[in-house]
């Protein structure tokens, strides 16, 4: 039986991509669900990603495996929203077991040249969403005398990136939550890590060739810079070792950075 079964996860940003897969493997190994995300269409000039019915598409999936999975459309920039989802989490299943900080954007810019909005954009929701969700949950986890917590990084997260330094930022700021948050929370039975991807193959990268005028082939071929022959990873990968972080057999990592480069951060 998996150690998982009956467990309850909180999800942010859980629509599509590397939130969407998370949640199906948990949803797999016998997890409820809380898929919290903000259910609008991402649009770049000319270009839209993602739609409203992702989450209604979501809830029919994670339902199919036997397990609960209940939505939330809100913005993790706004403490009332966050708050409320929490608080309905509580309502439906009494406990939250695991929180995937997973919500986050990424866009190019050169660092002189971003604007304020860009800046507060980025900061806003990689970076203080992840500590507004934290901050309602932890307090639940305390009460229970366990949790986990999976911050979701990057490998810009280890290192600098031409054209990405609020994205950068944003990943490194994450490092140092896991890092504070693990030291806080182990009294507590709290383990807190974060995931280090390369780049993933998810809808994302469609709207980032759009702006680049290329493909989301030649974008991954160009910016990954992998040991391995991969222009990115699959979203499955990154919930591999979500599982992994908060299964028992992970029972003594906490404040750790998991890394899942396909060899980049050799070079």
């Amino acid at each position: 039986m998996s150690s998982l079964k009956g467990k309850v996860a909180f999800i942010t940003g859980a629509a599509h991509g590397q939130g969407r897969a998370t949640a199906m493997a948990l949803a797999k190994e016998g997890v409820h669900l809380l898929a919290f995300d903000i259910a609008r269409p991402l649009t770049y000039p000319g270009y839209t990603m993602g739609t409203p019915d992702d989450m209604s598409t979501l809830q029919e999936a994670v339902e199919k495996e036997g397990v609960r999975c209940v939505l939330y459309k809100g913005d993790v920039r706004k403490d009332t929203e966050v708050k409320s989802a929490v608080d309905l989490a509580l309502t439906e299943f009494n406990r939250i077991d695991i929180l995937f900080n997973n919500a986050g954007i990424c866009a190019y810019g050169l660092a002189h040249e971003l604007g304020e909005d860009e800046w507060d954009a980025m900061i806003d929701i990689n970076l203080k969403g992840a500590w507004l969700t934290a901050r309602h949950i932890i307090p639940v986890m305390i009460a229970q005398q366990s949790g986990n917590i999976i911050n979701n990084s990057s490998v810009a997260g280890l290192r600098g990136m031409r054209r990405l330094s609020h994205y950068a930022a944003s990943k490194w700021g994450l490092v140092g939550l896991t890092k504070s948050w693990a030291i806080e929370l182990a009294p507590y039975n709290i383990r807190v890590n974060s995931i280090h991807p390369t780049g993933v193959n998810t809808p994302m990268n469609d709207g980032l060739a759009f702006l680049e005028g290329k493909t989301p082939q030649e974008i991954g071929e160009a910016s990954a810079g992998n040991l391995l022959s991969v222009p990115w990873i699959e979203p499955e990968d990154v919930a591999q070792a979500v599982l992994y972080l908060v299964s028992d057999q992970a029972r003594y990592v906490t404040g750790s950075q998991f890394v899942i480069d396909a060899g980049l951060l050799t070079r």
